[in-house]
């Protein structure tokens, strides 16, 4: 067993905010904020980085609640949402948190999805419940895109409703990572609360002239960009990070791998944390948390997977404090007259011309969610208020997004030998990816033919051990 060492990847001027409660974003006292399923912070730092001081974490996994600790000491810590006293937490004007995704996630396939139904995905509830009993100015969650349309769209219906129910104007946006300023596919779907003020809370996740129209994403995926000095090829951009231990799987089509001339080898957590705008050795335990690497690395791996993207917070947590900065705005809700409330949303909503934009009546979400004909389509985007939501197919993007590109988040330092796949791990990859009629990124497919080639120079026990690992 090894003692991992502790690194403190912020820098001094985090760490003196931190310390101060104090923000070079803002010259006046900064607002705090709740953060709920925290994990390791992506929420808290984004929202740091844009001015705020994360006063209370809620995070039950024991790795990611020691890098909270690390990162902030002085915050106030409980590890299950379900048995929060809402009346023990601190005073703040913005809640977060991406409840559990995992029984709404598409990625499960063939088993199903429990939806709000599920024990991990369901503990949605307990958050509202909190919420309920506080009513904080502003609240914003973040989940996976099948949040639309689990259910026939049931599960979304509810978490708008009954966020209506409390006052709140809502808005919600599936925004995607790549435009952002971190080079990897990952669309999610943002939702923010406004209490009493719609407009508000359309300004937290939209701005006033619709985003860019974006063709040819898949581009991204296939364009090679390479670091000479190193001898690595990656693509512009990355796929989604997901909440593995960063070892081979069946979809190895949609898994980025970095690609040598004849050599593969899969990300480092250094590099995953680059991907989700964290600073290097972010998810380095402190020393107390004793493990070998490999098991490091893989609880590294699935808290970065399940994590959200701090640049994209970042731009969210500025608009949210410049809405809060707002004096005194008015109330925005409308009025209770059906019609008017539809000629507001409508009106407030920023699509392109000629965009389709439809009207949804709001159920009484605990009828609706147990009537298996009730269908809700809800497109990327949109806003309620009341029992009415108009919604509408919108941009992932800003209107100028941030360019990044993967090789920036590379290594350049030499990496250790674990992380490399041997000729018969390559050679499994290859067989899977035809078998599927999937097609790779060209430096990648041509790296892995000639390692697999090299196959007969691999030891028995380097197979045996990579045929484990990529099963």
């Amino acid at each position: 067993m090894h003692n991992v060492a502790s690194a403190s990847p912020r820098s001094p001027l985090i760490n003196t905010l931190a310390r101060n409660g104090s923000s070079s974003a803002s010259p006046e006292t900064p607002h705090r904020l709740n953060s709920f399923f925290a994990g390791i912070g992506g929420f808290d730092f984004g929202f740091e980085r844009a001015g705020f001081v994360p006063a209370f974490h809620c995070e039950k996994d024991v790795y990611c609640t020691s890098i909270l600790k690390k990162n902030w000491p002085k915050a106030i810590y409980h590890a299950d949402v379900a048995e929060v006293d809402p009346l023990g937490l601190p005073d703040a004007d913005v809640w977060c948190g991406g409840f559990p995704c995992q029984d709404l996630s598409v990625a499960r396939g063939w088993l199903g999805r429990d939806g709000l139904r599920g024990s991990r995905s369901g503990l949605f509830y307990a958050f509202r419940h909190l919420i309920e009993a506080r009513l904080p100015k502003v609240v914003v969650i973040e989940n996976v895109t099948g949040l639309l349309n689990s259910h026939r769209g049931c599960d979304f219906h509810t978490v708008v409703r009954s966020l209506t129910d409390l006052g709140y104007g809502v808005s919600w946006r599936v925004m995607n990572s790549r435009y952002f300023g971190s080079p990897q596919s990952r669309p999610r779907v943002f939702v923010c609360a406004w209490q009493g003020n719609v407009e508000l809370a359309i300004s937290a996740l939209y701005e006033s002239e619709p985003g860019c129209a974006y063709t040819d994403e898949r581009k991204g995926f296939l364009t090679p960009t390479s670091d000479v000095r190193t001898g690595v090829s990656v693509p512009e951009v990355a796929y989604c990070l997901a909440a593995t231990s960063g070892r081979h799987t069946g979809t190895d089509w949609s898994r980025s791998y970095v690609s040598y001339f004849d050599r593969v080898r899969r990300l480092t957590p250094m590099e995953c944390e680059g991907l989700q705008g964290f600073p290097p050795g972010w998810t380095i335990p402190e020393k107390e948390f004793k493990r070998s690497p490999d098991d490091v690395d893989t609880v590294r791996y699935h808290a970065l997977g399940n994590a959200v993207c701090v640049p994209l917070v970042e731009w969210i947590g500025r608009r949210v404090a410049a809405g809060l900065r707002k004096t005194n705005p008015a109330a925005r809700n409308g009025s209770s007259n059906c019609t008017a409330k539809e000629k507001q949303l409508r009106a407030v909503l920023p699509v392109t011309p000629g965009t389709d934009v439809r009207t949804i009546h709001l159920d009484n979400p605990q009828t609706a969610f147990f009537e298996i004909e009730t269908t809700y389509k809800w497109s990327t985007g949109g806003c309620a208020i009341g029992t009415l939501a108009v919604t509408a197919a919108v941009a992932s993007g800003p209107l100028v997004p941030v360019v990044s590109k993967f090789i920036d988040v590379i290594e350049k330092a030499t990496v250790d030998e674990r992380y490399f796949l041997s000729p018969n791990a390559a050679e499994g990859i290859l067989r899977r990816v035809r078998s599927q009629g999937r097609t790779l990124f060209g430096p990648l497919a041509e790296a892995l033919e000639r390692l697999a080639k090299a196959k007969t120079n691999s030891s028995p026990q380097e197979d045996e051990n990579q045929l484990a690992l990529s099963s």
